[in-house]
């Protein structure tokens, strides 16, 4: 899966021989990643160009004087493009030499659960922050690299803690994982989690024969009436603004099962049921606006002022819907799932159809041509932001840096 790297902002440090050297802030889908030297990078394509040999873009060349302000900038702008072009390569992003550097530069952590070693693919970690009277906001996927320790320590945010949710947009996927103890377990609990937010919106009468199962202890039949209520299995995002059907509306959006499901208020305070069918998505883009970054407070990330815009089919004409939201990466992760997993299914009614599966780390040959695709834009920042010693977590580096 496509991440989104992005490098806005470097800042010299004193080094132990009273020289400087430049620390590069890495950001991995809006939260701050780690923190990495020239040099650790420049190790870095070294060991992918013994395994990728040219297939690799170009690697910013060091410079043996000092460097001046407009330098340093130019060399940003260069790792960060350099980053970019990289994740952008599959075979890259499976790569052991890869995993282990982001590993590295993150420090190591340790992370376990019951679940059966097979199935571990259907789950994954997100950053989870709990707001006022019981609400939470899934923030963003953790990749497979991340260490939870560290990405929460590096996001800064207040009220997050990490937590275990089911990773597939598709809900009867459930079926998958009823043979094992401890996937029903979390997902049962994720059910009664999300029909306690109300992302899942059961009917009186489901709601009552849910509550006797519950009292039962009947997980199974729990599970299976819930495949019938209303966005079960799908992802809510917090409140945002939309461009529809005019500008500066307000939105709610469910996504899940093959659509996103807006429901928009109006200017007039009415509100409007919208539903959007994947099948009818051509294509999308991530994009950041104005200022990314809060200078005066503790808050360490990226000032989230993102958009995705996507472009849908309706009435037989292509046009371009706007999303205004801070989990806008969040939001692509998911619809690019619900890609992922349709190919999956139309694989399986055609056997005589090969696909590549890349989040399960086995490559194929493909035969489909898939309409949809996403990107991100990155426009040039110019901004700059004191950060602390204390909050490095590339480790104790010892090179001078180049």
């Amino acid at each position: 899966m496509k991440m989104h790297f992005c490098i806005p902002v470097s800042q010299q440090r004193p080094d132990a021989l009273g020289g400087r050297y430049v620390l590069y802030s890495v950001y991995l889908d809006g939260y701050l990643f780690c923190r990495v030297r020239y040099s650790q990078l420049h190790r870095w394509n070294e060991q992918l160009r013994r395994v990728f040999g040219n297939s690799l873009p170009p690697f910013p060349p060091k410079y043996y004087l000092a460097m001046t302000a407009s330098m340093a900038d130019e060399r940003r702008d260069q790792l960060e493009q350099y980053l970019q072009k990289v994740t952008m390569d599959p075979n890259m992003l499976r790569s052991d030499v890869f995993i282990d550097f982001l590993k590295l530069v993150q420090l190591v952590v340790s992370h376990k659960t019951g679940l059966c070693q097979e199935l571990l693919g259907y789950f994954g970690l997100f950053l989870i922050r709990f707001r006022k009277e019981g609400k939470l906001s899934v923030m963003k996927k953790l990749a497979d690299f991340e260490l939870p320790y560290v990405s929460l320590r590096s996001a800064g945010m207040e009220n997050c803690k990490v937590g275990l949710r089911k990773w597939y947009m598709d809900p009867s996927l459930d079926s998958m994982l009823m043979d094992c103890t401890a996937a029903v377990d979390l997902i049962h609990m994720q059910a009664l989690q999300d029909i306690e937010q109300e992302w899942a919106k059961p009917t009186q009468a489901q709601r009552q024969k849910l509550e006797a199962l519950q009292k039962e202890d009947n997980q199974t039949k729990f599970l299976e009436l819930s495949q019938e209520v209303r966005h079960y299995g799908y992802l809510q995002l917090d409140p945002c603004t939309c461009d529809y059907p005019e500008p500066g509306c307000g939105a709610v959006l469910s996504v899940g099962n093959d659509e996103i499901s807006c429901c928009i208020t109006l200017p007039d305070n009415q509100t409007q049921e919208i539903i959007f069918q994947m099948s009818r998505v051509k294509c999308w883009k991530v994009t950041f606006l104005g200022t990314l970054l809060d200078v005066d407070g503790p808050q360490r990330t990226l000032n989230q002022n993102l958009e995705l815009r996507f472009q849908y089919s309706e009435d037989s004409r292509w046009q371009w819907f706007v999303i205004y939201t801070k989990q806008a990466f969040l939001l692509s992760s998911c619809l690019k799932k619900m890609i992922s997993e349709k190919t999956v299914k139309l694989a399986a009614e055609n056997p005589e159809m090969q696909i590549e599966v890349p989040e399960q780390g086995k490559s194929k040959k493909c035969h489909i041509q898939q309409s949809q695709k996403d990107s991100s834009h990155f426009p040039p920042r110019k901004s700059k932001i004191e950060i602390a010693k204390a909050d490095c977590v590339s480790g104790t580096i010892k090179e001078e840096d180049l």
